[in-house]
């Protein structure tokens, strides 16, 4: 699988968000300091799976069209998936991110925008993956943790990873301390992820991804 270099930039980034939208507003301040041109990528909209979300109310704020989709909704996971599709394609994106959005999505959206689909997770994968890798870290007693950047595939977890950050875990910390240090190196790792991806472009060989 491979992504040639984008050919004008900035790249446009669609962000789907599940919840407060820290994520999302990092990327937009990014944006906002270097100017879109520079950063090499501007949110031209954000899509979310459930209403009255802090992260909509970023977006809005912001002056960017949004979209809900929630599951609830459909008949099943695969009409929401289609219907998800449709919303994301609609605005051209040349990366998809993954912005804290508690969904996951499947074979027609990968279909869509495989090889282009960037999350963040809380642990360095491969170890630690799903829903509790602040959790589980932690209660395996690790010295040391931190996040993950990756592109999205069929798995939970399971995509080639862009770049990872680290942190330590102190001995006073319990898990909530533990998981907000990682969410700072988290913002600061996917805002310098996207944007070299963004300028740069990347390939993807296997399990590897290089950025020139």
């Amino acid at each position: 699988m491979a992504s040639a270099p984008q050919e004008s930039l900035p790249a446009r980034l669609v962000v789907l968000v599940s919840g407060s939208g820290t994520n999302l507003q990092a990327l937009l301040d990014a944006q906002a300091a270097q100017g879109p041109a520079a950063y090499g990528a501007e949110v031209v909209a954000v899509g979310a799976d459930r209403d009255g979300i802090t992260g909509l109310e970023r977006a809005e704020r912001a002056g960017l069209p949004t979209f809900v989709r929630r599951l609830r909704d459909h008949p099943d996971r695969a009409s929401w998936d289609r219907a998800l599709t449709r919303d994301v394609a609609a605005h051209r994106p040349d990366l998809v991110v993954s912005a804290g959005f508690m969904k996951v999505v499947g074979a027609e959206f990968l279909a869509a925008f495989g090889g282009r689909i960037i999350n963040t997770h809380p642990a360095l994968l491969p170890s630690f993956p799903g829903a509790h890798g602040v959790r589980d870290a932690f209660a395996h007693g690790v010295k040391v943790t931190g996040c993950t950047v990756h592109f999205i595939d069929e798995g939970v977890d399971t995509g080639p990873i862009i770049a990872q950050g680290v942190v330590p875990v102190r001995e006073k910390d319990d898990e909530s301390a533990l998981h907000e240090r990682i969410k700072e190196v988290e913002r600061e790792l996917l805002v310098d992820a996207v944007g070299r991806l963004a300028r740069n472009g990347y390939r993807i060989e296997g399990r590897k991804v290089y950025i020139p």
